[in-house]
């Protein structure tokens, strides 16, 4: 009597595969966005801590960094959702 079982076990993985690597490609693209979303939203980051800064006299909460990262994690999935 013939096992079929094995065929289908070893063929599972192959079916998965191309679902993994459209997977990663996907990430390395969103990954790809935020950066360049980041290093956009960098400069404006920065003047705005700065007028804010000269504002007010005193630090704002939130550092130019942490603030790009914030407006790039925002941005980055709206254009994927889109």
């Amino acid at each position: 009597m013939t096992d079929f079982t094995t065929d289908h076990i070893a063929l599972a993985p192959a079916r998965e595969a191309p679902r993994a690597r459209r997977a990663r490609a996907h990430q390395r693209e969103y990954y790809a966005y935020l950066a360049l979303i980041f290093l956009a939203t960098l400069p404006l980051a920065t003047l705005t801590w700065g007028l804010t800064a000269l504002r007010r006299l005193s630090l704002p909460e939130k550092g130019p960094l942490a603030a790009a990262w914030a407006q790039a994690q925002i941005i980055t999935p709206r254009i994927f959702s889109a």
